[in-house]
């Protein structure tokens, strides 16, 4: 049983929705604009978000973006769009899965299951220590030396995944599958994460300290 919250404008296709869901014993809440989508998530926060992309008052990308700004619940995109660079630009901006209309309730509610494993599991870690690096993945902090980094999810979600794996290699395609969840992208996605991430932890792809990229392979974390 989760909590969830489906943001759909159609009341139809949200009744239905809503219907079929507590049948699976789910607890659900519904919402047909942005605005009260955004309501929701600060007051009840929910377990999964349902986001269709249609929305009256904003569109579902730039209310994604807005979740992510305030939360880290798992975000499912349900929508009729099938435009495979918005797939990406979506799952790249935070979406842990994306769903094309029409889907059966069976199909909706693997997917909903698949995606609070991976919280869940991701939620249950230890504290990681690699050199002078700190970080929680319970409460999403990290901390270089002492001095907290204020990083976005997705850096956070990259470096705690590299941290569990000192010394590793970790191949790109791993880290699209694992921190991105999608089993396809742009390796340049990476790079500028990384870039922006090595900024953070005062150090270069020229001189790392940390972040080590292996040509042709992947990147390995170590503490220096």
């Amino acid at each position: 049983m989760a909590r969830v919250l489906v943001v759909e404008d159609d009341p139809d296709v949200r009744g239905a929705l809503v219907r079929e869901l507590a049948v699976r014993d789910h607890v659900v809440r519904s919402a047909g604009t942005a605005m009260d989508a955004l309501r929701e998530v600060t007051q009840a926060p929910p377990d999964v978000v349902v986001l269709d992309l249609g929305l009256p008052d904003l569109d579902g990308g730039e209310v994604l973006k807005m979740l992510r700004g305030v939360s880290d619940v798992p975000v499912v995109i349900a929508t009729a769009r099938d435009d495979e660079p918005e797939i990406v630009r979506l799952l790249n901006a935070g979406a842990d899965d994306y769903l094309i209309k029409p889907f059966s309730a069976e199909h909706l509610s693997a997917r909903l299951a698949a995606v609070l494993r991976r919280a869940a599991r991701s939620g249950s870690s230890v504290l990681l220590r690699v050199g002078g690096l700190r970080i929680d993945p319970d409460r999403r902090e990290a901390a270089l030396d002492g001095a907290p980094l204020e990083l976005t999810r997705r850096e956070f979600d990259l470096l705690a995944y590299l941290a569990a794996r000192p010394g590793h290699v970790v191949a790109r395609r791993e880290l699209l599958a694992e921190v991105w969840r999608q089993p396809y992208g742009d390796d340049q996605t990476i790079d500028v994460h990384l870039s922006w991430l090595r900024r953070k932890l005062g150090e270069t792809a020229a001189k790392p300290r940390y972040l080590h990229t292996v040509r042709g392979v992947g990147v390995r974390l170590v503490g220096p």
